[in-house]
Order: C-alpha cells, then sequence, then structure tokens
C-alpha cells in the first residue's frame, strides 16, 4: 500500500506544485505530516484512507477548480489506479466532499474517524504562524483588501456568502478563529490552543500598529 501512497502523492505534487493561493504541495505534505502526528494516538484508524484523503483533499476544492465533476472522476480514477477497494475509494472521496469549512457552515457534516484526522489536519495548517502567513498569501492572490474597520465581520454565512470577497483581517474572525474550537480529536486540539493564541496576539498587534498604538 505505501506504493500505492506514493503514486497518489507523486500525483498530486504534479498538479498542486505551481498553486499560488496557499494550497500548493508544500501545505499538503504540512497535512500530510499532521494527519501522521494524529495517527500516532489513533492506530485504530485505516492508515490509508487517512493519508490518501490527507494528500488529495485539495484536488477537487471548489474555489480552486471550475469542473468539478469531472475533477472527482479523475480522482476516483487514480485511487482505482492506486489499487484501493472500491469502499476505500467511496470513504477517501466522502472525507473530501465534506471535510471543508464551507461544507459545514449551515449544518456540521458527520465523519468518519479518519475523516475527523484529514479534517483536523488541514485545519492545523489554517491556524498559527503558517495560518497567519496563508491567509495573507491568499489574500493577495485575489487582491482582497486587507483590513477596513468599517467592514464588520459576517457571523452566520451561507456557502455562497462566505465564497464573496471579504478583507484579510476579517477572515480570522470569519474562519480562522473558530477552528480550533471545531477541531475533533485530541492531539489536535492541544496543537490548536497553542496556534489559535498565536492568531490572537497577531491581531493584537496589527490593530495596535494600525491604530498607531505602538
Amino acid at each position: 500500500m505505501s506504493e500505492n501512497i506514493s503514486l497518489i502523492a507523486l500525483t498530486v505534487q504534479q498538479q498542486m506544485q505551481a498553486d499560488t493561493t496557499g494550497h500548493n504541495f508544500d501545505h499538503i505534505q504540512r497535512v500530510v505530516k499532521n494527519a501522521e502526528l494524529i495517527l500516532r494516538d489513533l492506530p485504530q484508524a485505516n492508515r490509508a484512507i487517512v493519508l490518501a484523503a490527507a494528500y488529495m483533499h485539495d484536488l477537487a476544492d471548489d474555489k480552486l477548480v471550475t469542473d468539478l465533476a469531472a475533477k472527482q472522476n479523475e480522482m476516483e480514477k487514480l485511487l482505482a489506479t492506486a489499487e484501493f477497494e472500491s469502499d476505500q475509494a467511496s470513504a477517501v472521496m466522502d472525507i473530501i466532499s465534506n471535510m471543508s469549512f464551507s461544507a459545514n457552515l449551515v449544518e456540521r457534516q458527520t465523519l468518519s474517524l479518519e475523516g475527523q484526522i484529514v479534517q483536523d489536519a488541514d485545519r492545523l495548517d489554517a491556524i498559527g504562524a503558517i495560518g497567519i502567513t496563508r491567509a495573507i498569501y491568499y489574500s493577495g492572490h485575489f487582491g482582497e483588501t486587507v483590513y477596513d474597520p468599517l467592514i464588520a465581520p459576517r457571523e452566520k454565512m451561507t456557502k455562497e456568502e462566505y465564497r464573496q470577497p471579504g478583507t484579510t483581517i476579517n477572515h480570522f474572525y470569519e474562519k480562522l478563529l473558530k477552528l480550533a474550537d471545531q477541531l475533533n480529536t485530541a492531539p489536535a486540539k492541544k496543537i490548536g490552543q497553542h496556534r489559535n493564541q498565536v492568531m490572537l496576539d497577531y491581531l493584537a498587534e496589527f490593530k495596535a500598529e494600525w491604530n498607531g498604538e505602538r
């Protein structure tokens, strides 16, 4: 199975290496490392399903892909080539379809243990120092405003509303600062507490400097 995971990793690397939105292969590798860290405490989870979903989770991200159905079909073919049984492939695709923040805006989706691990692994890379960097990188790619004190963060949003442009700083309040409380597994929650504080400290410093207080 390790050779099959390597095939998936290589394919994902080829497709995501040139990404300039903060979802490139460096991000994928960090998510995989996070997943492997969580797996140490949850050895009962299916490792192959976790790693495949961790590698493939951004291939069908609807904010990055124009033809979602075609990409999902391509992913299913990749899993078949990697010799995943149909039930394993379905488990991987179910995780990818239901783990994102936007998929859980209106109603929280039920995830398998493997799905909870991959969701946590991905969310850990969205917070802390790396999360700050990725948020700025993503906003810069799409030309979003960094901060406007007259624009309040949005509270409850549909997926369509969430996809509308906002400001970089508001993104912390609309999404990133919510993630630590939504983590599923004990190892991720422990890491998430520290990374959440890193973001809170950054925002306090940012606003103090913006307002000329220091």
